[in-house]
């Protein structure tokens, strides 16, 4: 691992498409800028560690998976959407069906 030590305003090059560059530090943190092409994965870790373990939670326990990966990032505790009552039935007619229009004759085969 290289550690490197950077001020504001300075750049990290990662061959020959990828730019980091210190924006900012702010106490115990610094805000960092990324460049590379659209190809390129950049995803935060504790993002990709909270969804994997997420999934494993789902596949081997009941229970709600998108409520415990809010919490697991910190978005605090979603109320679980209730499912939307049916649709009544339409009523039904206590009259008799339309009566069936009278088949067309066909004209007798040529022979």
């Amino acid at each position: 691992m290289l550690v490197l030590t950077r001020k504001a305003g300075e750049r990290i090059l990662i061959g020959d498409e990828i730019v980091i560059t210190i924006l900012d530090t702010r106490g115990d943190g610094i805000r960092i800028g990324i460049d590379a092409p659209r190809g390129v994965n950049i995803q935060r870790d504790e993002i990709v560690r909270a969804v994997t373990e997420a999934n494993v939670e789902a596949t081997h326990a009941d229970g709600d998976a998108e409520a415990r990966l809010k919490a697991a990032l910190g978005l605090g505790t979603a109320s679980a959407a209730t499912p939307a009552a049916p649709a009544p039935a339409a009523p039904q007619s206590s009259a008799s069906p339309a009566p069936t229009p009278p088949a067309v004759p066909r004209p007798p085969a040529q022979k």
